[in-house]
């Protein structure tokens, strides 16, 4: 009988689970408490408790090509840059494609996942589900896959803002925000600068009549767009990585900080970090400093105090009149269906090998899948991680020991703690590339580039010079994919191919003069100048002089 997987979560990663697993010969049965598939990227008028939600305008901070499952390319005709709607689609595409829809059972929630009696010798697990109607089931998987997320549990630090119970006005976390409309000609703070708080403020003072962006740090503020008009992740790729990893950490901050502030000077704009750039994930966000410009968003600092319809600032500014404060402070996340020993949360860190695995478990039969914050895309780690998973649950691939991963563990903490600033939102975090090789390092699938030079450069130069696509980690080993080197090298093709909705022809060429008229010139003055004792003389005869300049033009 096959390995029989259960699956927490019907989202991204969830889905990228169910795939593995079945390419892998396990049975997956994946348990979402919705009635849909989709998780975060699926947008409701209402939230739901325990549930990640998103604002009705949500568009993808990562490129089509740079997000994809490895082995399905995003359609060519899609934008670059997705909004939720098209992802769904996309995920639907998925789903229907490899047949993943039934093997999930909706509106079933996961109550309980605890290790069976015999753990030690067998690695089962019992779970406990409830559906909709209320009736519970119990039953006995060979793995289990935890694929919730980070994004449901909304951290709302009230007690950081005396006077938030006398505010006359609404407040709520960025969760629960979803349209500006209602808040036409009204006042809103936004507090927070991260992803989420930018893209709302940015959208509320298109309909408010005053935004202020309240922020403790400060943050660096990238482009969706890059050099040429590009998607900015296509143009990170290995050669960039390995410059990083061998320049100094500060120097290269520098680097890129100047071309940072050569589009808009950060401090101009009151927004410039004490930290540097890679000390904190970045803010991506295009239409920030235009609203800065226009007057629309003040940014100001850090919150004071609450009081009435009044906010006070830490530099001693006080708004009045006040309608809407948005906390775009974060998330927590918990596994509170596990049991603490199994696998314990404080302070928005989780012990685990590789972001993936307990390291104290007897057995390796439990992974958490997608628990990373990326400078990238989060799909391809996590279907990167499903297979390393699902190889383990196998028997295919083995764990270090205990120690040896525990090791690794404090060796990412001590990594992360000298180079982040302290915050809840960095005890996760993960650089897309180094990760990504990491894991497929372990799954025996890391693209070799010093082969691939050799047997296939054009390929060999496209994943060594070109962008870091999912493509490039099915290119050998277990679950290579035959259309992976074609999908590596039509893949700015696809870039290209949603912004071609109009012909463009190239202006004709119109003959320049300026090249013969500098030529002739200096053919004068060269002429002048060697006959410069007798130039009266020649001066006097035309063709004597037509002659001298004709030895110095250059030959047509």
């Amino acid at each position: 009988m096959p390995r029989r997987v259960a699956v927490v979560g019907g989202g991204s990663s969830g889905l990228a689970c169910i795939k593995c697993c079945l390419d892998e010969g396990l049975q997956p049965v994946c348990f979402e408490s919705s009635d849909d598939l989709g998780g975060l990227w699926r947008f409701k008028e209402n939230p739901e408790a325990d549930r990640a939600s998103i604002y009705h305008s949500v568009i993808i901070n990562t490129s089509k090509e740079m997000m994809c499952f490895s082995d399905f390319p995003i359609p060519a005709h899609f934008p670059n840059f997705m909004h939720n709607s098209l992802i769904m689609d996309y995920f639907r595409m998925y789903a229907d494609n490899f047949q993943l829809t039934k093997h999930i059972r909706f509106n079933t929630k996961v109550l309980q996942v605890k290790q069976r009696s015999d753990f030690s010798h067998s690695g089962q697990w019992d779970v406990e589900t409830e559906n909709k109607e209320g009736r519970k089931e119990k039953h006995i998987f060979d793995a289990v896959m935890i694929c919730v997320g980070h994004h449901c549990q909304p951290n709302m630090p009230l007690q950081d803002f005396p006077g938030i119970d006398s505010f006359k006005g609404t407040f709520f976390h960025s969760r629960d925000y979803k349209t500006p409309e209602q808040w036409r000609d009204k006042k809103a703070v936004v507090i927070g600068i991260g992803n989420s708080g930018g893209d709302i403020a940015v959208e509320l003072s298109k309909f408010t009549k005053q935004v202020y962006l309240s922020t403790r740090r400060g943050a660096w503020i990238l482009n969706r767009v890059g050099d040429n008009g590009l998607p900015l992740d296509m143009l990170f790729n290995r050669a960039g990585e390995l410059m990083r990893n061998v320049l100094p950490f500060s120097f290269l901050c520098g680097v890129i900080e100047r071309r940072l502030n050569h589009r808009f000077d950060h401090a101009l704009y009151n927004l410039k970090p004490k930290h540097r750039l890679f000390s904190q994930h970045p803010t991506l966000n295009d239409e920030l400093p235009n609203r800065i410009l226009s007057g629309t968003i003040q940014v100001k600092p850090n919150i004071c105090r609450f009081q009435g319809s009044s906010v006070e600032f830490d530099d001693g500014s006080v708004e009045e009149d006040v309608d809407l404060v948005v906390f775009a402070t974060g998330y927590r996340f918990s596994f509170p269906f596990l049991a603490s020993q199994v696998l314990s949360v404080s302070e928005n860190k989780a012990s685990l090998y590789k972001y993936v695995f307990p390291p104290q478990l007897e057995r390796p039969t439990l992974a958490v899948i997608g628990l990373v914050q990326p400078l990238g895309a989060i799909m391809p780690i996590s279907e990167m991680q499903a297979r390393w998973a699902s190889r383990v649950f196998k028997g295919c691939t083995e764990l270090p020991s205990e120690a040896a991963m525990i090791k690794d563990i404090q060796c990412k903490k001590d990594s992360m703690a000298r180079r982040y600033v302290s915050s809840q939102r960095h005890t996760i975090q993960v650089d897309y590339i180094s990760y990504m090789d990491e894991v497929a390092e372990q799954v025996g699938v890391r693209p070799s580039i010093p082969r691939l030079l050799l047997t296939d450069p054009r390929v060999g130069l496209n994943v060594l010079l070109g962008p870091c696509t999912p493509y490039q980690y099915r290119l050998r080993g277990p679950g290579k994919w035959a259309g992976a080197r074609q999908a590596i090298l039509t893949q700015w093709e696809r870039v290209a191919r949603p912004m071609q909705t109009r012909p463009c022809e190239e202006p004709e060429a119109h003959r320049s003069f300026l090249g013969p008229v500098t030529a002739l010139a200096a053919a004068v003055g060269v002429a002048a100048y060697v006959n410069r004792n007798n130039l009266p003389a020649v001066l006097q005869d035309p063709s004597e002089l037509l002659a001298r300049v004709r030895a110095y033009l250059p030959a047509l």
